[in-house]
């Protein structure tokens, strides 16, 4: 033991932070408060003693602690070494000599001391009970030593059976890894025997603990490889659970997955999968990354349409109504579609051909499906199929990758909360594909009746209906669909506008929808003339659709509207034509490219593009030379070989149209088609080169009031040509009444509107030699 102090009357305070000291155990301690420090510095210079006396709980005057804020049971100790370190604090290391009790607490002004009283412990039982019990009390404590990982080395040497029963309270008080506050109670106490037999209760409480700790650890390794930590902290976080019994399903999410997963009506099979990662997900640890995946995937299933909708009853009627309010004309089109509509009405179900609009831009392709959807009363999803190069984009991609997703399909599904939406998938012709994969052979099972209604996304990993599902394309040119995705779909072609459907479109429709989206429908009244818009069709824009009409007219309005917030006209204004050079400036398009003369070796041709009907001028000239073919104008393979194919023809019947027939060793050849930035590509020029070369060649003039298309072969026969609608409108729009066309095009001659035959001189031919007689002079 160690000395007993001599008296004194006060003693420096050293306030301690969650621990307590005692007699007869050495302590090291680190002083970093200013009181503190000072305290120390005076115990020093004294006899180095000091009282430590643990304080108590209280933030707010932890910084600098008051007397109220001690226990006043302490211990007297010996400084027995001092540590000064660099950053100011002092490392102690002190020994207790005795117990205390504080009498009285003075503060001076740099630290706080104390007179005290000695306090030690009471001894009222007999001496065979405290041996009794300080024996039971060291083997709990060789138990908690050697169960407890964390304890110092020290506290594991053995002890004695001949050493002081107090001397191990104290030994054992001291080196007990419990709450503070219990440590302290237990150090209150002044009876040895009732502090020896509640130390040796707390012991074994902690032995109990030790024990059940070791046995979860036990049942977690034997399940877990030693890589996966973070699996074996989430299995020792399930056997704990399971110990305190706590169950899995008081998982908040748990219980509100297992909630929707009961209610949806998934099928079996997108059921098993649910409820498979459901059992996952209680496995995992919220912190794991695993887990967001789970519970978005989960999401996901959860989120898709899975209830059978409600039919909803329609009829023709209205459904022709809504289609004549959004559109005009496309009469061919709307009946087509009202057919589609009836069946469905009939069979109150969808079933069978997928629809394909095709036309050039601006022509109400997708404003078509917005209005079957309406007249339906289906949601409308649109979907944007430009650019789009891998096949992941469509089938998803596999929950493997990092940030996986559904593909637009499911992800459309979504948006529109029910299983019978009508999606659109616009530009379907733009399609792209590279070592990614080929995303138009990913759509050849979305749209295929007989086999969507099993749809298999990558992400989701199990089958999807999507057979009720309307699903109408669009496009600009068939040339560019694969032939089994374009087999899958019925092709429903929408030929530009004529002048007369524009202007009508334009008074119905564009105008109205302009002001409305200027927000000025309410404040200004504007009408235009017939002639201004004619005006603004021939000389302002030049397309088949009406999107560049839509631009025009906006512009016009906001000049308009300039004026009119400028005090420069009133609420009422009319359009007319001889204002449009002030609203929309000198015209554009005056269609001077095609000839307004007759003249020897310069054709008018009709072209097909993605952006509607065009003309076509083709010009030949000879120069003395050697026979050579020169064809300039960036032309596509198929028409030079149509230009060769023309060369041959006007080789083998020079005779007859009084050719020399010498020509192809004197004369060289060369034929040009202008613009030639722009590619042009075809077999429909045919008839129009031939022309062109037989005029140059037999020098006689060509008519320039006739455009011509066929494609020709070597005896001279006109085959047929596509986009006949579109080349008809070119033909009038440049204001050219007479019109060559193939005679084996007269099925299609038929199905086109009147309107825009009406005002054409259209024939038909079967041989060169017709062409040639009512095109040369």
């Amino acid at each position: 033991m160690a000395k007993k102090a001599e008296k004194k009357e006060q003693y420096p305070v050293i306030p301690l932070r969650n621990t307590i000291v005692v007699p007869n155990i050495i302590t090291p301690l680190l002083v970093g408060r200013t009181a503190s420090l000072k305290a120390t510095e005076q115990a020093i210079l004294d006899d180095s003693k000091i009282l430590c006396l643990t304080q108590k709980s209280n933030i707010k005057s932890e910084a600098d602690p008051k007397a109220k804020d001690l226990y006043r049971l302490g211990t007297l100790c010996t400084i027995l070494q001092v540590l000064r370190l660099p950053d100011g604090t002092i490392r102690l290391l002190v020994e207790g000599i005795e117990r205390i009790k504080i009498k009285r607490f003075q503060r001076n002004r740099n630290y706080l001391q104390a007179s005290f009283q000695a306090n030690p412990k009471v001894i009222t039982a007999s001496e065979l009970q405290i041996v009794a019990l300080v024996r039971s009390l060291k083997k709990a404590y060789d138990k908690y030593i050697n169960l407890n990982k964390s304890v110092p080395e020290e506290t594991m040497m053995p002890i004695g059976d001949n050493t002081d029963p107090l001397e191990f309270f104290y030994f054992a008080l001291a080196n007990l890894q419990i709450d503070v506050k219990k440590k302290q109670k237990i150090f209150e106490m002044d009876e040895l025997y009732a502090s020896l037999k509640e130390l040796y209760n707390i012991v074994n409480q902690e032995v109990e603990i030790l024990k059940l700790e070791k046995k979860i650890d036990v049942s977690v390794k034997n399940k877990l490889n030693k890589i996966q930590k973070e699996y074996y902290l989430t299995e020792q976080l399930k056997a704990i659970h399971k110990e305190l019994g706590v169950s899995k399903e008081e998982k908040t999410d748990l219980l509100e997955f297992r909630e929707k997963i009961k209610k949806a009506n998934l099928s079996p099979e997108a059921r098993k999968k649910a409820e498979e990662e459901v059992n996952k997900l209680a496995r995992l640890n919220s912190m794991s990354p695993e887990y967001s995946v789970v519970h978005t995937y989960l999401d996901w299933i959860l989120d898709l349409p899975w209830d059978e909708p409600e039919y909803k009853d329609f009829d023709l009627k209205t459904a022709r109504e809504i289609l004549d309010k959004d559109h005009y004309g496309l009469e061919k089109v709307k009946e087509r579609i009202l057919e589609y509509l009836a069946v469905v009405i009939m069979a109150k179900k969808v079933k069978g051909q997928i629809l394909c609009f095709v036309g050039p831009p601006g022509v109400g392709k997708t404003s078509l499906g917005k209005s079957i959807a309406k007249a339906m009363g289906r949601r409308f999803v649109r979907l944007s199929l430009g650019g789009v190069r891998d096949e992941a984009e469509i089938r998803g991609h596999r929950r493997t990758y990092v940030g996986a997703l559904p593909g637009i399909i499911i992800q459309s599904m979504k948006k529109a909360g029910t299983k019978n939406p009508l999606i659109m998938m616009d530009e379907i012709d733009k399609l792209s594909s590279d070592f990614r994969g080929d995303p138009a052979s990913a759509l050849l099972e979305v749209l295929d009746p007989e086999q969507n209604n099993s749809f298999r996304d990558h992400y989701l990993d199990f089958n999807y209906d999507l057979s009720q599902v309307i699903f109408i394309t669009t496009a600009n040119t068939l040339n560019s669909i694969p032939r089994p995705l374009l087999d899958r779909m019925e092709i429903i072609e929408l030929p530009g506008y004529t002048a007369y459907e524009k202007i009508n479109i334009a008074t119905k429709h564009l105008v109205p929808k302009v002001l409305k989206e200027h927000d000025v429908h309410e404040v200004l009244k504007i009408t235009y003339q017939k002639a201004a818009l004619e005006r603004i069709i021939k000389q302002y824009t030049r397309e088949a659709g009406v999107r560049e009409l839509e631009r025009q007219i906006a512009k016009i309005l906001r000049k308009v509207v300039k004026k009119r917030v400028e005090n420069k006209i009133g609420d009422t204004i009319k359009i007319k034509a001889s204002d449009l050079e002030d609203y929309l400036g000198v015209p554009k398009h005056l269609y001077s490219e095609v000839n307004r003369k007759d003249a020897v070796g310069l054709v008018t041709g009709l072209a097909w593009t993605p952006f509607g009907g065009e003309t076509l001028q083709i010009e030949i000239v000879k120069v003395k030379g050697s026979g050579k073919l020169k064809l300039t104008g960036k032309l596509g393979e198929v028409m030079q070989e149509s230009a060769q194919a023309a060369f041959s023809f006007a080789r083998l019947h020079a005779k007859e149209y009084g050719i020399d027939e010498d020509f192809y060793k004197k004369y060289d050849i060369h034929m040009h088609v202008p613009e030639g930035a722009i590619p042009k590509d075809g077999p429909s020029a045919g008839v129009t080169i031939v022309t062109a070369l037989i005029s140059v060649l037999a020098e006689k003039k060509v008519r320039h009031d006739i455009a011509m298309t066929g494609e020709i072969t070597l005896s001279g026969t006109v085959l047929p040509i596509g986009g006949l609608a579109e080349k008809l409108i070119a033909a009038k729009r440049a204001k050219i009444k007479n019109v060559i066309i193939p005679a084996k095009n007269e099925p299609n001659l038929k199905e086109i509107h009147e309107e825009i035959k009406k005002g054409l001189n259209i024939m038909l031919v079967s041989r060169v030699e017709e062409v040639l007689k009512e095109a040369l002079k």
